[in-house]
């Protein structure tokens, strides 16, 4: 797990090196290990390294394959690269290291683009091809690891986040109004390869990008992931042994490659105390495991420690909790949001925060259970939408969307006002072909679109601010596809995740499966009051956020005069929105 970063001239220019040298000092953070350049022509390429595998000098970047000349920065695992190894040497190719790393320049050099279909992992890596002259770009099926890049007719640079674009400098910083509505309408989700900075775009989930200072390709999506019922015959008890084969794959044999121990992010919840159980049963020993919690407030609990207690009880982890004041919550808000590659809104991205601060001192690569419920049917509003009348985009749109067009027009300053873009881009997405039911549509594009761009970003943000790999198993891009060929009734049963559950009988107690669904709490943020209310407020009443002029004076009256009865359908304060929103612009767009 690392950053990446580089710059290619399309004029034959020399890249700025200075400007590769700020991008590099951005991404510290992401690779604390070691770090080091390399300029090849008009091409300068960048790599902060977290050793994880291979921990000898052999597996540092930027590599070259010395047989090809080809050259490689790669963020991100290749969990089955001692598989591939194996096969490409059986093909005649030879290694130096023991590296993930070299694997993917072998398998480039055998494939070609096609290497990235035999990966399975999590990746977004940048290859130099010397013989063809050219750039290829790849990001993971699920978009799990980020590329970023900034481009204009003289050069594109890249990077692991946009701070270090923005370090680079040359960044057009303006607002795309687009992008503006999705993240002020869809929970802050801004699909690739949009960002709220027109400057600034994100390679997709599944693609590759080819750029010479010739011809400059157009993306390619490599993976295409359908929602429809196989033609065999399969009975309930098949389905739930296969997802457990499956799950156990994705857990032990594949997400344990590492040269350095692998914890677990505990938070009580069915999914990550489901991964503890895996793990045990598999015959891990001496497993750490982690739990955060936060003050309650009088509607809410603030931990859910009684639970994470009962799988450290069972299982005998080497377990560490961590109970967080408000106080330190509040004191650490901006220095989350300045380790944000986009705005994110989440109230469990301080969690993940602080969390990872803590873990980030004992271990290096952890197991998080995001992803579970967007492929195995776990949020309330799935049957809610399901059992609405109407079009597929009404049914979504009344469930999921934090306001409505007419909404968005009162938030933005009339000069970014358009189309409902968002209501134009859902629709499109969920009606795409290969989906059975309505339900199937939204599972679809749950998985492949919305959990990229808000949990699967907002772990790698705030895991990677302190040089913490994690690592996702219910996303492995086969038992996604599993998942997404079982009828959706199954999925939904008993409140969600059923499949999961039948799984987890006997592993974990009753007590953990049955509970109610629960979310990575931080009540501080959703019930605004007190010192946090005052914080959004100073915020919004900034000299900065009035002469940025983004937001509408009306509209924030309107807010700070009754924070809590402006909720969003899935209960996030649109105060809190606004307040993410102009803090993060504070801190990326005005220093």
């Amino acid at each position: 797990m690392c950053g990446i970063c580089g710059e290619f001239r399309f004029d034959g220019g020399e890249p700025d090196v200075a400007a590769l040298e700020r991008m590099l000092e951005v991404l510290v953070p992401r690779g604390p290990d070691a770090g080091d350049k390399k300029v090849i022509g008009s091409l300068a390429l960048g790599h902060r390294r977290l050793a994880i595998i291979d921990l000898s000098e052999r597996g540092a970047q930027p590599m070259q394959d010395k047989e090809t000349g080809h050259w490689l920065v790669f963020n991100g695992t290749i969990y089955n690269y001692k598989e591939l190894r194996q096969q490409l040497s059986g093909q005649g190719h030879r290694f130096v290291s023991e590296s993930d790393t070299e694997v993917i320049l072998k398998a480039y050099a055998q494939w070609g683009t096609e290497c990235v279909k035999h990966f399975v992992g999590m990746f977004a890596f940048v290859i130099w091809d010397v013989k063809q002259q050219q750039l290829f770009m790849a990001r993971d099926r699920l978009g799990i690891k980020p590329l970023y890049y900034s481009r204009d007719s003289k050069r594109i640079r890249f990077a692991s986040n946009p701070q270090a674009l923005l370090a680079a400098g040359d960044v057009d910083t303006s607002f795309d109004s687009v992008a503006l509505h999705h993240h002020l309408t869809l929970h802050a989700v801004v699909p690739a390869p949009r960002t709220i900075l027109s400057g600034v775009r994100k390679l997709p989930p599944a693609t590759t990008l080819t750029l010479s200072a010739t011809s400059q390709a157009s993306p390619t999506q490599y993976w295409h992931l359908t929602a429809q019922r196989p033609a065999e015959k399969i009975d309930e008890k098949e389905w739930i042994d296969r997802v457990h084969t499956s799950l156990r794959l994705a857990v032990d044999r594949r997400r344990l490659a590492a040269d350095v121990p692998v914890g677990v992010l505990l938070s009580g919840g069915l999914d990550s105390s489901l991964l503890v159980a895996l793990l045990c049963e598999a015959g891990q020993d001496d497993l750490q495991t982690f739990s955060v919690g936060f003050e309650d407030q009088p509607e809410e609990k603030g931990n859910e420690f009684e639970f994470s207690d009962q799988i450290v009880e069972r299982y005998g982890t080497r377990h560490h909790k961590f109970l967080i004041p408000n106080e330190g919550v509040l004191e650490r808000l901006p220095d989350a949001v300045a380790h944000m590659a986009e705005p994110m809104v989440s109230q469990d991205v301080v969690a993940f925060y602080l969390l990872s601060e803590r873990v980030s001192k004992e271990v290096k690569v952890v197991q998080s259970g995001q992803g579970a419920d967007e492929v195995f049917g776990g949020y309330f509003w799935y049957p809610r939408m399901a059992a609405e009348q109407g079009t597929p985009l009404e049914k979504f749109r009344k469930h999921y969307f934090d306001r409505c067009h007419d909404e968005w027009l009162a938030v933005v300053d009339p000069s970014l006002h358009g189309l409902d873009y968002t209501s134009g881009m859902i629709d499109e997405r969920l009606n795409r072909p290969g989906a059975d039911t309505f339900t199937d549509q939204v599972l679809r594009m749950d998985s492949t679109m919305l959990i990229t761009d808000d949990p699967v970003k907002r772990v790698d943000n705030m895991t990677m601010a302190w040089g913490l790999e994690a690592r996702v198993p219910f996303l492995d891009h086969e038992l996604v596809e599993l998942a997404m060929q079982m009828p959706p009734e199954l999925k939904l049963r008993d409140g969600g995740k059923y499949p999961l559950k039948a799984v987890a009988r006997g592993l974990i107690p009753d007590s953990v499966i049955d509970r109610p669904k629960g979310y990575f709490p931080v009540p501080a943020l959703k019930f605004v009051r007190g010192e946090f209310y005052d914080f959004m407020r100073d915020i919004l009443d900034s000299q900065a956020c009035r002469q940025r002029g983004l937001l509408q004076r009306a509209y924030i009256d309107q807010l700070l005069a009754a924070p809590e009865r402006h909720m969003t359908p899935i209960q996030g304060s649109k105060l809190w929105h606004l307040a993410l929103l102009e803090l993060w612009c504070q801190t990326h767009l005005d220093s």
